[in-house]
């Protein structure tokens, strides 16, 4: 279900029930792209197996789910129709179009084709822990996490969303546990990336790499600056985190995926979220005695 995480904290009050945040998220509710339209997103049923509510709150967290649909117009389908228009203009005219013309005629092959065109969709899931106000959004990308903090901001109106801080620096951290600085629950993995600190450029990675070897740590003492680090948590979940923050390649260690195939799609979903909510909440609240 979830990923990646891009974390956030809310600073208004959080709706007291599942029902009142569904009624709240109904006013950025998805809805399919018109004739003319794009891209379109909005909040759809977080846990279709269980309903069609827009929220689910289970374990003091409330899953949500954002559907992005977008029309699938290839830019060499518009050019070739727009070459056929122009070389029917020439034959008509007996001259080139204007560059006006040729805008005005690109324009007008867009609108007839996009209603042709072919759709796809993309959603992505959120958290939001209620005792804390923390938001999570499953998103690799910056760009994809905005939009969903943007919908949720235009469900509540006057909502406000910032990104997750700490005292010190995520950096500190990583750097910390890189050269074997040992933090509580947390141990070392197999993958790390590196920054030149005079050249933003010059960038190297180790993946799948014994990162205790002193050839490997060398690099760190030779001035080059840790901003992604693979780690476990309490033997339980697997990750790698990054200089802002960021949680990828999330992974619960042991957790065989064959083997609830025939527990309940509802409960297992359940099931699922509530150990993924729990185990972000102890994680935090381990970074933040580190980092505070």
């Amino acid at each position: 279900m979830f990923r990646n995480v891009r974390l956030f904290t809310i600073d208004n009050p959080w709706p007291e029930s599942e029902e009142a945040l569904a009624d709240a998220l109904a006013s950025a509710a998805f809805r399919a792209c018109g004739p003319l339209t794009e891209r379109s997103s909005g909040f759809e049923s977080a846990a279709p197996e269980a309903g069609d509510s827009l929220a689910r709150r289970v374990g003091g967290a409330d899953l949500l789910r954002l559907r992005s649909q977008s029309r699938v117009l290839p830019a060499a389908a518009v050019n070739e129709e727009l070459e056929a228009r122009i070389a029917d203009y020439r034959e008509r005219m007996q001259e080139d179009p204007t560059p006006r013309e040729k805008r005005r005629m690109k324009a007008e092959v867009r609108d007839e084709l996009m209603p042709k065109s072919m759709l796809k969709s993309d959603r992505i899931h959120g958290y939001v822990d209620i005792k804390t106000k923390i938001l999570g959004v499953n998103a690799a990308q910056p760009a994809a996490a905005e939009r969903f903090t943007r919908r949720l901001q235009a469900a509540f109106g006057d909502l406000v969303v910032k990104p997750l801080q700490f005292d010190s620096p995520v950096s500190e951290f990583l750097t910390a546990m890189f050269l074997g600085d040992a933090a509580p629950n947390f141990a070392v993995g197999r993958e790390c990336r590196m920054r030149d600190a005079s050249d933003a450029a010059a960038t190297v990675r180790w993946t799948n790499f014994d990162l205790g070897d002193e050839t490997i740590r060398r690099h760190v003492a030779d001035g080059m600056q840790v901003t992604h680090l693979g780690l476990v948590y309490d033997n339980i979940m697997s990750f790698v985190l990054d200089e802002n923050g960021v949680l990828t390649k999330i992974k619960f260690l042991g957790v065989d995926d064959a083997a609830d195939d025939e527990l309940d799609p509802v409960a297992r979903l359940d099931a699922e979220f509530v150990l993924f909510t729990g185990t972000m909440r102890a994680l935090l609240e381990d970074l933040r005695q580190r980092l505070c």
